[in-house]
């Protein structure tokens, strides 16, 4: 882990913005709270597959597309499902290739039409990664009873919906 992964890993930004006395609004101080917790996880999850499995958070991600998808995907449609630019999905898209985890084909020989899809070993990897996957946010979450994982998921989905009705753009809608 270099330097900023690990100042990014132990950072709370609910201190380091406002301080312990928290003299924030109850607003801030929800979404700072989510977000210190969000880059908490994803650190340690990236430091996981990276470790276990040498693979990147954006690769899990764009294999976990791939594998709902048993005919493929688009290359734009990759970039879309995982807010990843087209560049970059191609980035993903020729390394996971290189590595015989997927291939890529043009459907009805249009060349113009490039689709993505994991090939049995891409497969086979990505339901080892998603089971190591649950388990380590189980694993993350061991300390939080059940029913306020229930309650927090519910409760959070109120925030996002509210947050989706006052968007200014767009974008996510």
């Amino acid at each position: 882990m270099d330097m900023v992964e690990n100042e990014a890993a132990t950072a709370d930004l609910e201190l380091i913005v406002h301080g312990p006395a928290g003299s924030s609004k109850p607003e801030t101080k929800l979404w700072l709270r989510m977000l210190s917790t969000t880059k908490l996880i994803t650190t340690e999850i990236r430091r996981r597959l990276r470790s276990e499995f040498g693979a990147t958070l954006p690769q899990f991600d764009l294999m976990a597309q791939l594998y709902r998808e048993k005919d493929g995907l688009r290359l734009g449609e990759l970039s879309k499902r995982t807010m990843v630019t087209n560049g970059n999905v191609t980035g993903l898209v020729e390394r996971l290739e290189a590595d015989g985890l997927l291939r890529r084909v043009t459907p009805d020989r249009d060349r113009r039409v490039t689709v993505a899809q994991l090939t049995p070993a891409g497969a086979k990897l990505f339901a080892a990664m998603a089971a190591a996957h649950e388990g380590w946010l189980r694993d993350l979450m061991a300390d939080v009873d059940r029913s306020v994982v229930g309650g927090l998921w519910s409760d959070i989905g109120k925030v996002k919906a509210s947050a989706r009705n006052h968007l200014s753009g767009s974008e996510f809608e």
